[in-house]
């Protein structure tokens, strides 16, 4: 089971407060992910070997990231649709 100390670190790195109950039922879940996870690590096939992602009727579904376009080549269409421009660059608000 993962420790109180490790969900109190997580919460730290995800910055939100929690209460000691929600440490208990996080720690809880978070263990059980953890176990089920294991349990994946350990599936085997009919044969008694682990499963492969072929043997597991998985594909790659993505498609291959090649550069299908030339550099700049929607540039100039961007910047003119854009609402405001300045010097060859949309210009936008300050955000911070």
């Amino acid at each position: 089971m993962i420790e109180i100390k490790d969900i109190e670190k997580l919460a730290e790195l995800s910055r939100i407060n929690i209460s000691n109950e929600e440490k208990e039922v996080f720690a809880g879940e978070i263990g059980s992910i953890l176990n089920y996870v294991d349990q994946i690590k350990l599936a085997t096939g009919e044969a008694g070997r682990a499963i492969s992602l072929e043997e597991g009727g998985f594909k790659n579904v993505f498609r291959k990231d090649d550069n299908c376009h030339d550099s700049g080549e929607f540039s100039k269409d961007l910047i003119e649709s854009a609402p405001e421009k300045e010097n060859g660059y949309i210009k936008v608000k300050k955000i911070l």
